[in-house]
């Protein structure tokens, strides 16, 4: 039983790892960072991450208020409808979502990179950079090494793998657990937020989350990221002035190229793309979303031929399958790295924030001598594996996010599809259910341990 404080590893550099990591220092409690990428701004494109009031719940409880502050200014404008549109750009179904006024509860809009660039920030002295895990081993007296491909190691008393989907300490620590292929794939874009590409879309998709249920199942989602700062990364005139002190001091813009954007994401059934479409790039992946297209309105295509070639990445996507109980010890995994889910949901990042706020409560408990950091750990998987199991299962069912759903069968998917969209359009003419809509919707995302 280690009873000094202890001293935390964490493999991957990702939002919930360095989560944690913001989490441990403000407890006092000894954490170093193990990325595999070589510089702050690798592995990642400027897509959008919905963060829920989950998500910003564990961000505001574990980064210092300062930089809680400028997370809460580098956000893009939040989303101010949940649309949901078919491929010809006609509305379905629109669902007044609730202001950005209180710093947690409400659906925020964020950058990946720029997530990154703001988790960072303080860390520089505990992120190690080009540092590939590629084993562990447990000692006797209770610590634990990790071992990286250039030969260096590094001992602790935790190793918490927050490496993701392909994490390699769950492959050593839980061989057994099982990553499977969705049977969808995405192709991802972004698209530069000019006057002329914002003309394409009505005003309500501008300022919203927009899904798209096309027919013969092709589906999308469609945001507008619009930033404080311009194209060339100067703040703009009408930002809030104690945003702009926060941002003109923040040197995470400096690693930051993201930029006002539109992300719009195809996605469908395995089975419709090309075999060699996880090796496409550029302007000949761009092609394939096209191709798969034909049939949405010309403003949507349009919009596609507009896409950055640089931006544009295909996905296949994955699921976790649950886990068996194991024995807890001094390893763990948060995130990705144990319950791997679809974007069925939007959720994966908010519960790994979840993930590592709860971790954190427990570890602190540990360090104060309330329990050994072995039951901490327990403690800790204990509540984490029903939860995350349970958004894994949530996101599978949700419609066209599995290749087996019945929107892409050949006749069944007519009547699959048929059904979404009078769903939607029942449910947001109906003034009792459109607002049970929006407050389930906020109630799910808010949840908490």
């Amino acid at each position: 039983m280690v009873t000094r404080t202890p001293h935390v590893l964490i493999i991957g550099a990702g939002t919930g790892g360095l989560c944690l990591a913001h989490g441990l220092r403000r407890a006092g409690i000894g954490v170093e960072v193990y990325e595999r990428h070589r510089t702050r701004a690798d592995g990642l494109l400027g897509y959008r991450v919905g963060i829920g009031p989950t998500g910003s719940r564990a961000l505001r409880d574990c980064l210092p208020p300062e930089l809680f502050d400028i997370y809460l200014a580098t956000c893009a404008r939040s989303p101010r409808y949940f649309n949901v549109l078919d491929q010809k750009l006609r509305p379905t179904a629109s669902f007044p979502l609730r202001p950005d006024t209180h710093p947690v509860d409400t659906e925020r809009s964020v950058a990946r990179m720029t997530l990154r660039q703001v988790l960072l920030t303080g860390l520089e002295d505990v992120v190690h950079f080009d540092r590939t895990f590629t084993r562990y081993e447990q000692h006797h007296d209770g610590t634990v090494t990790a071992h990286f491909a250039d030969g260096s190691t590094a001992t602790g008393d935790l190793l918490v793998a927050a490496d993701g989907t392909q994490s390699a300490v769950r492959r050593q620590y839980l061989p057994h657990a099982v990553i499977r292929d969705a049977g969808t794939i995405n192709i991802a874009t972004r698209i530069p937020l000019t006057d002329d590409t914002r003309a394409l879309l009505p005003p309500a998709v501008q300022r919203g989350i927009s899904l798209i249920f096309g027919t013969g199942g092709m589906m999308g989602v469609l945001h507008v990221m619009e930033f404080k700062w311009d194209a060339d990364g100067r703040l703009k005139p009408d930002v809030d002035p104690a945003d702009a002190a926060l941002l003109a001091d923040w040197p995470g813009l400096r690693h930051d190229s993201t930029r006002d954007n539109i992300n719009l994401v195809v996605w469908s059934t395995a089975r419709r793309f090309p075999e060699d479409v996880m090796r496409r790039r550029g302007s000949e992946l761009i092609q394939v979303a096209l191709d798969l297209t034909a049939n949405w309105h010309p403003r949507l295509r349009e919009l596609l031929r507009q896409a950055d070639p640089e931006s544009a990445l295909p996905i296949r996507v994955s699921t976790s399958e649950p886990v068996p109980p194991w024995h807890s010890s001094t390893v763990t995994l948060l995130g990705d790295a144990i319950h791997t889910m679809t974007p069925g949901r939007g959720v994966g990042a908010n519960t790994a924030l979840r993930d590592a706020n709860l971790l954190r409560r427990q570890l602190i408990l540990a360090a104060a001598g309330e329990k050994s950091l072995v039951q901490a750990v327990a403690d800790y998987e204990a509540v984490m594996v029903p939860y995350g199991f349970a958004r894994v299962a949530d996101s599978l069912a949700r419609s066209g996010t599995s290749g087996d759903d019945r929107m892409y069968k050949p006749v069944f998917g007519r009547l699959a599809l048929l059904g979404a969209r009078g769903y939607f359009r029942v449910t947001s003419r109906v003034p009792r259910l459109r607002r049970k809509f929006v407050d389930d919707f906020y109630t799910y995302r808010g949840e908490e341990d």
